[in-house]
């Protein structure tokens, strides 16, 4: 991929200048039992609010999640998933002009969420646990966010750094395969997925490597493990170390971050951006 083709990202209606400025991904779990708000906005009524509330903070993206990824999560149907985010989807591009990316791994939940009005897949698998899940991105011709993680207990790491580049260009072949463009394509680190602490700070420290990948970088690492474990700290008290993170996202040429706190995150990354400007 050239540099030309990672200037400008289009979600939806919304084109992003990819290389100019670090977006914000708002969170918004539909979930009784995610690790830092479950059960919070799991209610139409309150996940449209809370929505509401971030647009106005500043978000760019609105993420749904109807499934919890924390360690040792309960693996939903895809019948109950869909259940959970459909209708906030439909609300959502109902009410507000904004893009809606659905965070799922799978292919059936995907599909609904496209056909929901959802402008974006964020795969935290990076298209390798569902097989079927490429062909929906492609057939729909919607964006995706390819994130690395691996089975640490199967597939432990040789080089870290080097199999985290290598794993994210298998998920980038699998898109190529399935008929998905290039600009079409973010990719995430997956800080808090398959890794353990040493191996999170240390990718974090090392953002820079995926720029030869040549695609927009999204990080995600709001109120995560990593924060409350150098901190020690409960997931409610991790505001301050996501910023720390979220800077550092801009400094290393990070598009986007994914937070569940707008508002601050919003205004530290701005910070961050007018100094590099000036």
């Amino acid at each position: 991929m050239t540099e030309r083709m990672k200037e400008k990202l289009k979600i939806g209606n919304r084109e992003f200048n990819v290389n100019e400025h670090t977006y914000i991904m708002g969170i918004l779990n539909v979930t009784p039992d995610s690790f830092s708000d479950g059960g919070k906005w799991n209610k139409l009524d309150g996940a449209l609010k809370h929505a509401d509330e971030m647009i106005k903070d500043g978000a760019d993206i609105i993420d749904v999640g109807g499934e919890s990824t924390r360690p040792g999560y309960t693996l939903l149907s895809d019948e109950e998933e869909t259940e959970r985010v459909v209708p906030v989807i439909e609300r959502l591009k109902k009410e507000f002009d904004i893009p809606i990316s659905v965070d799922t791994y799978k292919s059936h939940v995907a599909l609904a969420a496209v056909l929901a009005g959802a402008d974006l897949i964020n795969d935290i698998w990076g298209l390798k646990y569902d097989g079927d899940i490429a062909k929906v991105i492609a057939d729909n011709d919607v964006a995706c966010c390819l994130m690395h993680n691996r089975d640490m207990a199967k597939n432990p790491y040789n080089n870290l750094l080097a199999d985290v580049l290598n794993d994210l260009q298998e998920c980038i072949n699998i898109a190529h395969k399935a008929g998905i463009k290039d600009e079409k394509i973010i990719l995430d680190p997956g800080i808090g997925f398959g890794k353990d602490l040493q191996m999170n700070l240390k990718v974090m420290n090392n953002l820079e490597i995926l720029d030869v990948l040549g695609y927009p970088v999204l990080l995600g690492t709001s109120r995560k493990s990593m924060i409350g474990l150098t901190l020690d700290l409960p997931a409610d008290e991790r505001v301050e170390g996501t910023l720390a993170t979220s800077i550092i996202g801009v400094m290393k040429g990070c598009s986007f971050v994914r937070v569940h706190d707008v508002k601050e995150n919003k205004r530290a990354v701005k910070m961050a951006e007018e100094i590099l400007k000036a």
